[in-house]
């Protein structure tokens, strides 16, 4: 065998091995997910192989038992996505566009949260509730309030990475010019600087409502009596049932975020289109 013929033989063996590296992760990433949506289905109190037959009586069931958790889910994320906008995308121009002393702290502080573990976390700020509490007599232990804001903290960090990465590879030269012909910083910003950021923008808007909406490690520390979200729901709700329901609600999450992304990504390519 020459030189050359053993090349080919070696790069068909790489390509070989790449392609069986590939979908051995298409089929982790992929089976747990057709396992999930076919147990969706099973006629069956107990998960048991074969099911005697298939119904959707489980998604039916699915919003009468989750719907109350569900809905508090929804806003707390709802006022984490948008105070954590209203902050997280000012703080990434700031971070991304000026150099100042101190850049590097404020930038380690806002991304901080994302190297702490969530037990940790959420065992920080109920102990830190609880202080404030016995020292002022506001009742913030297991408060909405507080809920919220530790949701707000873990959502930042992404708003903050996401918008930093989409004015990273933009040129300042768009808003050198419009500022050179005489527009206002802030004229500069509404009409160059956030039109550019968008597609980071809205990434960073789905990535924060996914954080916030399956966060549980946090949570559970943060709930109060009457009030769960619904990641501690369905963990309660495993605790004395093993039946398809579960699945039926996993596969309706699933289709919610899949709408999403669809949406987004049909929104950002038709917005490319436009520009």
């Amino acid at each position: 065998m020459t030189r050359r013929e053993a090349g080919l033989a070696s790069a068909t063996i790489g390509r070989g091995l790449v392609g069986l590296l590939v979908l051995a992760g298409g089929i982790m990433m992929f089976l747990p997910l057709v396992l999930t949506l076919y147990l969706s289905f099973f006629n069956e109190k107990l998960i048991l192989f074969p099911p005697r037959g298939y119904t959707l009586h489980w998604y039916l069931a699915a919003i009468p038992h989750f719907g109350g958790a569900l809905i508090t889910s929804l806003e707390v994320a709802a006022i984490a996505v948008s105070l954590s906008l209203l902050i997280g995308v000012p703080a990434g121009i700031v971070i991304a566009r000026r150099r100042f002393r101190g850049r590097g702290v404020i930038s380690t502080l806002l991304l901080a949260p994302l190297t702490v573990p969530g037990i940790a976390l959420g065992l920080a700020i109920y102990v830190l509730a609880v202080v404030v509490e016995e020292n002022t007599g506001a009742v913030l232990a297991g408060s909405f309030i507080v809920l919220a804001g530790a949701h707000l903290l873990v959502t930042i960090p992404w708003v903050v990475r996401l918008c930093v990465a989409s004015l990273v590879n933009q040129d300042e030269a768009a808003e050198e010019a419009a500022a050179s012909l005489g527009a206002r910083p802030l004229v500069v910003l509404w009409r160059v600087t956030l039109p550019s950021m968008r597609q980071g923008i809205l990434a960073a808007t789905l990535f924060a409502f996914i954080i916030s909406l399956g966060e549980l490690e946090m949570t559970l520390f943060l709930v109060g009596p009457g009030m769960t979200t619904l990641p501690i729901a369905v963990l309660e709700y495993l605790k004395y049932h093993i039946d398809p329901l579960i699945s039926a609600m996993a596969v309706l999450q699933m289709l919610v975020i899949g709408v999403a992304l669809t949406l987004l990504d049909r929104y950002v390519r038709l917005s490319g289109v436009v520009q």
